[in-house]
């Protein structure tokens, strides 16, 4: 059975425009051995399925599709005001192990969910203590699957 990481562990769900140029990086690691990761725009477009994809402004992410029944990863990357979390609110639920973390700028800031019951995740719309801050120019974002 083939299994995008799209369809099975990721939405990334990106808007973005020029501003002052601003710029971020998205990179992703997928040790699980199968299925692709993939990034796409709120409006659907495949940004990358796998590489690494860099933002000419701000990236301005919420939940998207085909993210259902899986891990989500989502984010928003914009100077002085950089957010990501990891989503467990259905119908989203624990896949398999992933984490991000920030780099050029809030280095060793994340977080990672390795089991179902991940104390970091969002399970609800006000957890608010699940999201990761960042106000570093320009950071960029590392995802993992499978760490």
């Amino acid at each position: 059975m083939f299994l995008k990481l799209t369809i099975g562990f990721l939405v990334f769900a990106i808007a973005a425009f020029q501003a002052n140029a601003e710029s971020h990086t998205v990179t992703f690691t997928n040790n699980c051995g199968y299925g692709t990761p993939t990034l796409k725009s709120q409006t659907g477009e495949t940004l990358s399925t796998g590489g690494a994809w860099t933002s000419s402004g701000s990236a301005l992410g919420g939940c998207g599709d085909n993210g259902e029944y899986c891990t989500l990863v989502e984010a928003t990357l914009e100077n002085g005001g950089s957010a990501a979390d990891i989503s467990l609110i259905p119908p989203h639920e624990f896949s398999v192990t992933s984490g991000f973390g920030y780099y050029d700028g809030c280095d060793g800031t994340g977080t990672d969910c390795t089991s179902s019951s991940c104390a970091m995740a969002y399970r609800s719309a006000d957890d608010n203590f699940a999201i990761v801050g960042c106000g570093a120019d320009n950071v960029n974002l590392a995802i993992t699957f499978c760490d």
